[in-house]
C-alpha cells in the first residue's frame, strides 16, 4: 500500500493518539478531527450501538447541526436504510457499496437528514469486540469532493485495530475508576431517578452536551447541571463518562 508523505505524517499522528490513555469520547472526537484531514472529508460522526435499547447513543459529531442530529436520535436512526447494513460488514465500507447513490438520494433519510448537513458521499467503520459494539466512525464528504475509494477504505481498515484497542483500554480504566452503584444493580439504581433525571441520563448516553440537553428539555443549563449532580449522587458515580456507559433499560 503506497502512502504519500502527508498520509504517513497523518497516520503517525493517529497511531500516537490511539496509543494514549484518554476516555472514550475524547478518543472518538480527536480521531474524528484527524480523519477529516487524512481522508479529505467534511463531516464526521461517531456513535455506540446499545443492543439493550436498540439505538445508537454516546454521539460525537463534527461539522454537523446538533438539531439535525437530535432528529436522527429521535426518528431517523429507526428509519435508516444504510447504517445497519454497513454495521454488518465490520470493516471500512462505502455507502455506495451497500446502496447506489441515486437510490439513496430518493430516500427520506437522505432528503430529510443527510442533505440538511450536506452529507453526500459516506464511509463507515464499526468496531466490535466479539459481538459487543465498541463504537463507529462515520465519515462524509460533500457532493463536489467525489466518493471515497479503495485507498481510503484501506487507510480506515489500517486504523481499526488501534481504534478498537484504545476504546477497550478506556473502558477498562473507566470501570476501575467508577465505584459500584449503591443500589446493587443497574435496573434497581435506575428506579432511584426521577423521570426528568432519567431523561437527562438518556441524553448523556446519546452524547449530548449540557447546552444541547437544556435545549431539548426546554430548561436552563444550570438546571441540567443540578439534575446531573443528583444523578451522580444517586448512582454513586463521579464522572460523566461513567453515566454515558451506564446500562439503561430500554424505553
Amino acid at each position: 500500500m503506497y502512502l504519500t508523505g502527508p498520509e504517513q505524517h497523518a497516520l503517525r499522528g493517529v497511531f500516537t493518539l490511539l496509543a494514549q490513555d484518554r476516555d472514550e469520547r475524547e478518543i472518538r472526537e480527536r480521531l474524528g478531527w484527524a480523519l477529516l484531514d487524512l481522508l479529505h472529508a467534511d463531516q464526521f460522526a461517531s456513535f455506540v450501538w446499545d443492543a439493550d435499547s436498540g439505538s445508537f447513543g454516546a454521539r460525537v459529531a463534527l461539522n454537523m447541526d446538533p438539531a439535525n442530529l437530535d432528529r436522527y436520535a429521535q426518528w431517523h436512526q429507526h428509519h435508516d436504510p444504510i447504517t445497519f447494513v454497513l454495521q454488518s460488514h465490520r470493516r471500512a465500507t462505502r455507502v455506495t457499496d451497500v446502496m447506489p447513490q441515486r437510490a439513496l438520494m430518493r430516500t427520506p433519510f437522505f432528503t430529510d437528514f443527510l442533505s440538511r448537513d450536506g452529507l453526500h458521499w459516506g464511509m463507515n467503520l464499526h468496531a466490535f469486540e466479539g459481538d459487543r459494539a465498541l463504537g463507529d466512525l462515520r465519515i462524509w464528504r460533500r457532493k463536489g469532493r467525489g466518493d471515497f475509494g479503495d485507498h481510503e477504505k484501506a487507510l480506515l481498515d489500517l486504523i481499526e485495530p488501534a481504534f478498537a484497542g484504545a476504546l477497550q483500554r478506556a473502558q477498562r480504566v473507566a470501570a476501575l475508576a467508577s465505584p459500584a452503584p449503591r443500589a446493587g444493580n443497574d435496573e434497581t439504581a435506575w428506579t432511584l431517578l426521577s423521570a426528568r433525571e432519567q431523561e437527562v441520563a438518556r441524553c448523556v448516553r446519546e452524547g449530548l452536551t449540557d447546552k444541547e440537553i437544556a435545549r431539548r428539555m426546554a430548561v436552563g443549563v444550570p438546571t441540567v447541571r443540578t439534575y446531573l449532580r443528583r444523578i451522580f449522587d444517586k448512582l454513586g458515580i463521579e464522572r460523566r463518562s461513567a453515566l454515558a456507559g451506564w446500562g439503561m433499560p430500554a424505553r
